[in-house]
């Protein structure tokens, strides 16, 4: 039924879990899948830091981003490929990671998305926000939220 999974994480210990039973899913129906993570956006240096001369470059920001995103998912590419599960990855910088989630599923091809919910709610959800809510709402391509 499903051939390509894409399976978010933002390297939290509830997130970890969800990559665990995503890759046993995957390889239970025998499919591939894409490890991904977002990362926040370049963030305006404050007049401090200018005034300091303590400002990051955007490429700079970038590259260690990007070394960070895919740190976060080397577990998952290790653990995929013991488990025989085929795996790519993929990093993006977002300040709205329901929306790149959205957008790297759509991008690789992925028909499921396979993905944590942190169970906030209340005031938590107003403060922190649901990526798997904005994922369910927004999304054409199935996501299964895992508890």
């Amino acid at each position: 039924m499903f051939k390509h999974i894409l399976l978010p994480t933002d390297g939290s210990e509830v997130a970890e879990k969800a990559v665990s039973a995503g890759l046993d899913f995957a390889k239970s129906i025998g499919a591939r899948i894409t490890g991904f993570t977002a990362l926040p956006e370049y963030p305006i240096p404050t007049e401090g830091q200018v005034m300091a001369r303590n400002v990051e470059s955007l490429a700079d920001y970038e590259k260690r981003a990007r070394t960070h995103g895919e740190k976060i998912l080397a577990s998952m590419v290790s653990r995929a490929q013991a488990a025989g599960v085929r795996i790519d990855t993929d990093v993006a910088l977002s300040d709205s990671p329901y929306r790149a989630i959205i957008a790297a599923a759509q991008k690789h091809g992925c028909d499921l998305v396979f993905m944590a919910s942190h169970g906030r709610s209340g005031i938590s959800e107003l403060l922190h926000g649901s990526q798997a809510h904005g994922v369910l709402a927004h999304s054409k391509i199935p996501a299964l939220v895992y508890r």
